[in-house]
């Protein structure tokens, strides 16, 4: 008779522990996200898809070069010697005529190391990290554009030399007032 009281004291017990563990946390503020709908702000910085603005590339491969599984493929040619130059949003002439620029985000790692030595800065991560997909070809971003506006005009172009005789001038040796000591 004793163990069926110790028994039924037990099991009440372990009830009374689960519901006062029930009750706190019953008041407590949600932190369970419903997903689509909601999402997490991500923090700064955060390294996701990559993204190419084609129109600014000059085709010098450094991002290709830097990647350290290899998913970015680049093949450029130089442009035509009588053509009308173009010139990337920093004012950098583009010399090259990049055909293909493929980057293969299925062997991508995310490590962002191939935006860093791009001198144009038009590779870089997107806040975008919801690309899933059945098929995984879909991975494959082709950025190449055989109908791409290229910038004819030099958006910053070189500021003007300063004029020699000023420059002189400029560079003179001030007399000093009260003559020599």
């Amino acid at each position: 008779m004793k163990t069926w009281f110790a028994d039924l004291w037990s099991g009440f017990y372990t009830v009374l522990v689960g519901m006062d563990i029930t009750w706190r946390h019953l008041f407590t503020p949600k932190v369970v996200l419903q997903y689509p709908e909601q999402k997490w702000t991500l923090p700064p910085k955060s390294r996701m898809r990559l993204h190419l603005k084609y129109e600014d590339c000059i085709g010098c491969g450094q991002c290709a070069r830097a990647c350290p599984v290899n998913c970015i493929s680049i093949k450029a040619d130089k442009r035509a010697a009588g053509s009308a130059p173009i010139y990337a949003a920093n004012g950098q002439a583009i010399k090259l005529d990049v055909k293909v620029f493929d980057i293969d985000m299925s062997l991508c790692c995310y490590c962002n190391l191939c935006t860093y030595p791009c001198p144009t800065d038009c590779i870089y991560m997107t806040p975008e990290y919801e690309f899933a997909s059945t098929d995984i070809r879909d991975h494959l971003y082709r950025f190449a554009k055989p109908d791409a506006v290229f910038l004819t005009v030099n958006p910053k172009p070189p500021a003007p030399a300063p004029a020699p005789a000023a420059a002189a001038a400029a560079a003179a040796p001030k007399p000093t007032e009260g003559g020599a000591a």
